[in-house]
């Protein structure tokens, strides 16, 4: 579910107009739903619960502190990528003991600052990475704890840019050499085994690759257990949601898609692996992220202008590549609705920003219904790799975030001003 829908034709987000919050808070703003991420942690929760379990919420997808807290509040463990997400999760209150660390570039001062904090396990992706985890562990007189980030040589039929799991990925180590290195890992006296990960990619609707990735995982898992003892398998994240939801029969979104569509639920993706798991009789590690916040997010938009020229219609809005890049970095479809619903007869545009790129696009070609100036739109589905991935290209200040519960809307991160694009910047004193 999301918790985004139109009331006397108004579009709301739980009991907040969209219209009024954007008259008091300006455009772009990314405005998010506490109901909805909370919603999808719990239904996942209930979905895993015949198997010992732990959701660690993968914090690159989304990482304002004001979201993280939701998921800190309902004890949940969290998956980084860096330093700077494990300061995150402190702040928000998260438990560093319930922190996995994946990532294939781990600097040893990150090594070191996870380890001063006690997180749960770091995900080894190469074998100079576990010699650089054991040294840095060495000087600080304690044992790191580590699981192997395994590379199944799946296939998640996702796009290039987010498949992990094949040969070619950076990600991981090949299957073939897991075993020498959990092998060294043991003679190493300052690494502590802990378990096994994989992860095969990101937006993946079938349940198909997921099951064959654990398929192939089994026996390793079990000479794991039987070998070292380990305590966990992390099956990794990568559940997709649905941004056209046209393709879903009118859900609102992929978890209540009909599953004889060929789509991904919830109910299909525990079917398809939590019978396979529960033999195991250890703790199974999840790590979604889009799952979690992907639908729980809209961007609001202003329009700027309505521009024709003898080939295309231009709607020019005020949000651009820089707020939200997936559509051009992964060619990414994102449903787009105005906020106050319009009569008439759809026309095909171009939804674009203001960035000096031809890339600097939402949509192309999309029948919306007709617009004007001033009209305010919602881009849906923005709650994942939307804020987190903005950045102040043509020096544009990075948009507001809003968290709303029921009928409260918090400020989660205030827009930037000029002084803002400019900080920690200096002229030379030469």
């Amino acid at each position: 579910m999301h918790s985004f829908e139109y009331r006397n034709g108004t579009l709301f987000c739980e009991d907040v107009d969209l219209a009024q919050l954007a008259q008091e808070v300006g455009t772009p703003t990314y405005v998010y739903s506490a109901a909805t991420v909370l919603d999808h942690y719990r239904r996942l929760d209930a979905a895993l619960a015949e198997v010992p379990h732990l959701i660690c919420y993968a914090v690159k997808a989304n990482s304002n502190i004001g979201l993280l807290s939701l998921l800190a509040g309902e004890h949940a463990g969290f998956d980084i990528v860096s330093g700077g997400e494990l300061f995150r999760v402190r702040k928000a209150g998260g438990n560093p003991a319930q922190c996995t660390f994946a990532g294939v570039g781990k600097t040893e001062g990150e090594i070191a600052e996870a380890l001063r904090q006690g997180i749960l396990a770091f995900n080894v992706e190469s074998e100079a990475e576990l010699a650089r985890i054991n040294a840095v562990a060495a000087t600080l007189g304690v044992r790191a704890p580590i699981s192997v980030r395994v590379n199944p040589d799946v296939d998640a039929h996702t796009h290039k840019y987010v498949s992990t799991g094949k040969s070619e990925n950076k990600f991981g180590i090949a299957f073939d050499r897991v075993l020498a290195v959990y092998a060294a890992a043991a003679q190493m006296s300052h690494i502590a085994i802990r378990g096994v990960q994989m992860h095969i990619g990101s937006q993946i609707t079938q349940a198909g690759p997921f099951a064959e990735a654990v398929d192939k995982m089994l026996p390793l898992v079990n000479a794991l257990k039987e070998l070292y003892g380990i305590a966990y398998f992390s099956i990794g994240g990568g559940m997709g949601i649905i941004y056209d939801t046209s393709l879903a029969s009118g859900a609102s979104d992929w978890w209540e898609t009909n599953a004889s569509g060929g789509r991904l639920t919830l109910e299909t993706y525990a079917a398809a692996v939590v019978p396979k798991l529960k033999p195991l009789g250890i703790k199974i590690v999840v790590e979604p992220g889009r799952f979690l916040v992907g639908n729980a997010g809209v961007l609001l938009t202003r329009l700027q202008y309505i521009k024709t020229t003898a080939a295309k219609k231009f709607a020019i809005v005020d949000a651009g590549m820089n707020d939200l890049i997936r559509p051009a970095l992964y060619q990414s479809f994102h449903e787009i609705v105005p906020v106050v619903e319009r009569p008439g007869s759809p026309e095909k545009v171009d939804v674009v920003g203001p960035v000096c790129e031809s890339g600097d696009f939402f949509a192309q070609d999309r029948a919306l219904p007709p617009l004007a100036e001033g009209d305010l739109l919602a881009v849906m589905s923005a709650g994942a790799y939307g804020a987190t991935m903005s950045s102040n290209y043509n020096s544009r200040a990075l948009p507001a975030e809003i968290l709303v519960s029921g009928d409260r809307a918090a400020t989660i991160r205030a827009r930037q001003g000029p002084e803002d694009l400019v900080r920690g910047e200096s002229l030379p004193q030469w």
